[in-house]
Formats: C-alpha cells, sequence, structure tokens
C-alpha cells in the first residue's frame, strides 16, 4: 500500500480530484447546516486537504502541481463576474455616487486599520507592507506587496484569512445592523473580504453577488494606488 500511495500522489490527477472531492463535502456539510456562515465550504475543504497533506507528509509543491488547474480557473471565475454585473448596470448606475463613498471609505478604512494595528504591536515595517493590501484579491494583494518590500507568503496568508473571516461575519453583521439594501450589502463585502466575501454573497442573493464582484474588483485597483502611500505614513 505504501508503494501505490507514492505512486499515486505524484499523479497530478489525484490532487485535483482530492481538491474537488474536499469542496464538494466541505459543501454537503455547508448545506447540511442550513447554510451556516460558519459551515464555509472552502474553509471546511482547506482544513480537510491540510490534515490529508500533513497525514500523508505530501509538500504543497506535490500538490499544487495537481491543483493548479484550479488556480488557473480563478481567472476565467472573476471575468466571468462581469455577466451578472451586466445584468446589474441600471443600478449600479442609480447608486453611482454612494458606490464611490463607499469604496474610498472602505479601502482606506482597511489599509489604516491593519497599520495601526500592527503599529501598536510593535510590528517591523516588512510585516506592515504585507498587511497593508490584505484586503484586496489575492493576485493584486502579492504584487502590491512584493513592490513595497514585504513577504508574499505573508500576504497571501493574510488575504486567506481576511476573506474567510469576511465571508463567516458577514451576514450576521449585516443583519444586526439592520442593512437590507442587496447592493450595500454585496458591495461591502466585496470591498472587504475580496473573492471569499463575493462567493458568500452570491450565496445569499445574485443582487448582492453582483455587487460584490464590482466592490472587489475596484478595491483592487484602489488598494493597490493608496496602500503605498498610506504605508508611508507608518
Amino acid at each position: 500500500m505504501t508503494e501505490i500511495w507514492s505512486y499515486l500522489a505524484q499523479q497530478p490527477l489525484l490532487w485535483l480530484t482530492a481538491t474537488l472531492a474536499a469542496f464538494l463535502i466541505g459543501q454537503a456539510i455547508f448545506q447540511a447546516l442550513g447554510q451556516r456562515p460558519l459551515a464555509n465550504p472552502s474553509l471546511i475543504a482547506m482544513v480537510l486537504l491540510a490534515v490529508l497533506l500533513a497525514i500523508t507528509g505530501t509538500p504543497f509543491a506535490t500538490y499544487f502541481e495537481g491543483a493548479q488547474f484550479v488556480h488557473f480557473l480563478l481567472g476565467p471565475a472573476t471575468v466571468c463576474l462581469a455577466l451578472p454585473l451586466y445584468d446589474n448596470l441600471p443600478k449600479v448606475r442609480q447608486a453611482a455616487l454612494p458606490l464611490v463613498v463607499a469604496l474610498v471609505v472602505g479601502s482606506v478604512t482597511g489599509i489604516l486599520a491593519v497599520l495601526a494595528i500592527g503599529k501598536a504591536f510593535g510590528l517591523p515595517q516588512m510585516i506592515l507592507a504585507s498587511m497593508a493590501p490584505k484586503s484586496a484579491t489575492a493576485a493584486v494583494a502579492i504584487g502590491v506587496s512584493e513592490q513595497l518590500g514585504g513577504s508574499p507568503t505573508l500576504t497571501a496568508m493574510m488575504v486567506m484569512l481576511t476573506g474567510l473571516t469576511g465571508a463567516i461575519t458577514a451576514t450576521p453583521l449585516l443583519n444586526a445592523l439592520g442593512l437590507r439594501d442587496w447592493r450595500g450589502r454585496g458591495f461591502s463585502v466585496g470591498v472587504a473580504a475580496h473573492g471569499f466575501g463575493t462567493a458568500r454573497a452570491f450565496q445569499v442573493h445574485p443582487t448582492a453577488g453582483a455587487f460584490a464582484g464590482l466592490g472587489m474588483g475596484l478595491n483592487a485597483l484602489v488598494t493597490a494606488i493608496l496602500a503605498p502611500i498610506l504605508l508611508r505614513l507608518f
């Protein structure tokens, strides 16, 4: 069995299958628990895969050889967010000014808050540079972090934690605040929690998902501009 596993572990198809199976298990648990935010399918899949890699002693590089096809699909999936956004274009035009204000305030707050907390704990400049773009989508955040002298690995981890936290807490928090406008709910989640938040927004309401995609895309652009400027204040 050891020899069989050693052979299978080197095959990319095994890890692609494991990734899809882990997500399907996470989705099944999510549905079984009534779509509770804490039962996030992506979080469950990540935990399952991490346990599997730890038990089998499989290096991440070996796993990624198989999972890179899913990684590749992130690009087309992001582009496809333009379709629901196009369907909601009249709603976007009606709320253009509030969206611009919310974008600037949300982006600035997301950057300043993490920098202020990091500075209060005495974190070095490299760590601050790694955390500053944490609310942008991973591809943009890592690029910004590298330009600022941060650690891409740490930035990727911060982006993941930010997204998962937003996906888990957004719905109960927005419910508690009494926010009923799906445009505002979706846009705020997209700005604060990028892809994970957008995926969660689509689970709640299609309009929220469309505006979350808009918030995610615009915040990536604004963060790339503002993060270097705001980092100089610290």
